[in-house]
């Protein structure tokens, strides 16, 4: 019987209803011959309610289910379907909250359904996650209403599920070389023309229209005949490390996501992309020390390993120390690599403090800085000052973008190549560096 109670709930309509009996009876002490009219239109009215009761509880006739991916990917939308099926013998009305994860804070979820007799309908929403960890759903909750619309029937569905919201898994499908190697524009990705060619020799073959003359084998083709030329292939097996900084300077959010998350999925799709070009990918963390290091390799759980290591990653909110990286990286990674370092400086004077270990690194492997360019800012600096507040606003915003260009060039001048790049674009702009490194034989 409490179950019964917990599962009934009137709906608007019964309580309109309602009201408008009790005006109605106030009015009938006035005009008496009403009365009895109203008494038999409360009973027409009390039988309706149970009747409308007595088909929603006659038989569990809505059966809903929540459906959930493996895992989320951060930073993007990923769909929640949500299947229902009408098995009472009438149409019905839906009113369906969903208790999504808290971290979302969205407190009035809700949406509406209509559903024939014996009808299935999959609904679908989107829900963008912007932290990683384990995001908790509650239950589904479904009212049901008949078309009288008197009394709502609530069923509960999916009482509780965790999933994890792991790196941008999602954009290694957007950026997979092999899927869009003839629509690289459509991405972003720069068509970039190869100059010269590595040393690495693969074989020879014959000599094909637009084949550069420069590799003929004129030993082959004096033995063969008929035109020869060597065949090359990019350089392999060469390592490249994504090293993320943890510090207090990556906690920036843009668009919901920190800066740290987007030096994540960054590095996840440019460690797949290197995979794909047949070179190491590897990976490490800094702050106060050096932490979650997989060393640079091509085997074939590569991947999941790096996958599994950059969803634990943290900011511990203290300064970084590059003295210390310097000085890990001179130990342990002997061979000559490519580096994409993940950091940020807001001005010349925390560069300075860091450059002599970025030059040191920079001696003896490829070092590419990635920072990030304040898109705030960008938009207080095109903004039109109307009063003394503003201009002094846009006044600072230009000196901090000035400073940006300034910490670019300085690295420039110490032979340290530099991303400045928008968040968004982070991902697109460390995989086109990449690919001109590998068409310049530098990597």
């Amino acid at each position: 019987m409490l179950k019964f109670i917990k599962s009934l709930y009137l709906s608007e309509r019964l309580f309109i209803i309602l009201l408008s009996f009790v005006v109605a009876f106030i009015v009938a002490f006035l005009v008496p011959p009403i009365f009895i009219l109203l008494k038999f239109a409360f009973l027409l009215f009390l039988l309706a309610v149970f009747f409308d009761g007595l088909l929603l509880y006659l038989t569990n006739g809505i059966h809903a289910d929540r459906l959930l991916p493996e895992k989320f990917s951060n930073g993007d939308e990923n769909p929640v379907h949500i299947i229902f099926e009408n098995r009472y013998a009438f149409p019905v009305n839906l009113r369906v909250i969903d208790e999504i994860p808290f971290q979302f804070q969205i407190r009035d979820f809700l949406f509406k359904a209509k559903l024939k007799s014996g009808e299935t309908k999959d609904y679908v929403y989107q829900i963008r996650p912007t932290k990683r960890g384990t995001y908790q759903f509650g239950q589904l909750n479904v009212y049901a209403e008949s078309v009288l619309g008197l009394i709502r029937r609530k069923f509960v569905f999916a009482k509780g599920k965790n999933i994890a919201v792991y790196p941008s898994f999602l954009q290694l499908h957007k950026y997979d070389l092999r899927a869009f190697r003839h629509q690289l524009q459509d991405y972003g990705l720069k068509r970039i023309r190869r100059i010269g060619h590595t040393m690495e020799f693969e074989q020879i073959r014959d000599y094909v229209q637009g084949d550069d003359i420069r590799n003929l084998n004129w030993k082959a083709t004096a033995k063969r005949r008929h035109l020869m030329v060597n065949q090359f292939q990019d350089e392999r097996a060469q390592p490249i490390y994504s090293v993320i900084d943890k510090g207090r300077v990556m906690k920036m959010p843009f668009n919901g996501l920190s800066l740290l998350d987007y030096a994540v999925n960054a590095s996840l799709v440019i460690s797949n992309v290197a995979l794909q070009k047949n070179d190491k990918a590897g990976l490490f963390t800094f702050s106060r020390k050096v932490e979650n290091r997989i060393a640079a390799e091509r085997r074939k759980s590569q991947m999941q390993l790096i996958l599994e290591t950059l969803y634990n990653i943290r900011t511990d909110f203290s300064e970084s120390d590059f003295g210390r990286l310097y000085a890990d990286i001179r130990r342990n990674i002997n061979q000559r690599s490519l580096f994409f370092l993940y950091t940020n400086f807001e001005n010349l004077d925390s560069l300075n403090r860091q450059l002599p270990y970025l030059t040191a690194i920079a001696k003896s492997h490829l070092l590419i800085v990635v920072l990030f360019k304040n898109v705030e800012l960008k938009n207080l600096i095109q903004q039109k000052a109307q009063n003394t507040r503003e201009i002094y606003h846009k006044v600072i915003s230009e000196k901090f973008d000035f400073d940006k260009k300034l910490i670019v060039n300085e690295l420039k001048k110490h032979g340290i190549q530099a991303i400045l790049t928008e968040p968004e674009n982070l991902t697109i702009n460390t995989i086109n560096k990449y690919l001109e490194l590998k068409a310049r034989g530098a990597v």
